[in-house]
């Protein structure tokens, strides 16, 4: 068996195995399925929400909020990450306050965000922007500050005026560490826009999972669950792929540890 079969048939065969002790788990130890359902109830559950359209309403909003904090997280990280990184004093003066918000707990200030931005999709963008920050911001700065000064000698050499440096040097050295952290941050914008949603939103899928909460409705509870799992892996698999795409020279790259 060759390595792309194993990397396809493991990932299959764990969960398939994991699905079936979950099922005999519960059937032996007769677990109430108010506390935790069989995998079979939770599928037919699934199956009948996927044919709601409320369902795809409250994703709609979910994944709207989820993007706009991750597209906001990366246009402030690499902005800041860069400057910093080139001019030494403003990181100086920065860092401090870096430091600071790297240390306090995110989620703590999620009930202060909706104090200040309302109850409305603009809360739930700025959690998602604030979890995912700090991903894109810190791989930035060390991508850009890890530039090979003989590189950047080459290109003083040639008299490369700032941005062809960026584009030509800075940027794509710092291409593969920034999706990297990119990937991490696209899932915590998704737990963020949750989170918001937990705390004061009546809309989205976390809206919706704690409406199925209150409701005593577990299998449905867990169908959301499901459904923010597949969210979050269709967004950690672009980014994936994004990076295979664009930096394909990179020694993190499939083609290259395949090799």
């Amino acid at each position: 068996m060759n390595r792309n079969t194993l990397r396809i048939a493991l990932p299959i065969i764990s969960v398939t195995l994991f699905l079936v002790g979950w099922s005999l788990y519960v059937r032996t130890a007769q677990v109430s399925a108010f506390v935790l359902p069989p995998p079979e109830a939770i599928v037919v559950a699934l199956s009948a929400m996927l044919f709601d359209p409320n369902l795809w309403a409250h994703t709609l909003v979910t994944v709207t909020e989820a993007l706009s904090g991750f597209g906001i997280a990366v246009a402030l990280g690499l902005t800041l990450g860069f400057v910093m990184a080139r001019v030494p004093p403003v990181e100086w003066a920065l860092k401090p306050f870096v430091v600071l918000l790297q240390l306090i707990p995110k989620i703590a200030l999620a009930p202060l965000f909706i104090l200040w931005f309302g109850f409305g999709l603009e809360s739930k963008i700025v959690i998602a922007a604030a979890l995912a920050f700090f991903p894109i911001f810190s791989n930035a700065l060390q991508a850009f500050k890890s530039v090979d000064p003989g590189d950047r000698d080459v290109f003083v050499m040639l008299q490369a005026n700032p941005f062809q440096r960026f584009v030509l040097l800075d940027f794509p050295n710092a291409l593969p560490v920034i999706l990297t952290g990119a990937e991490v941050a696209v899932v915590l914008s998704m737990i963020g826009a949750i989170v918001g949603e937990f705390i004061g939103g009546n809309k989205g899928l976390g809206y919706l999972a704690v409406a199925h909460l209150q409701n005593l409705a577990v299998a449905e509870l867990f169908g959301v669950i499901v459904v923010l799992t597949l969210v979050g892996l269709v967004f950690y698999t672009i980014i994936g792929r994004l990076r295979a795409l664009l930096t394909p020279w990179h020694v993190s790259s499939d083609r290259n540890r395949q090799a």
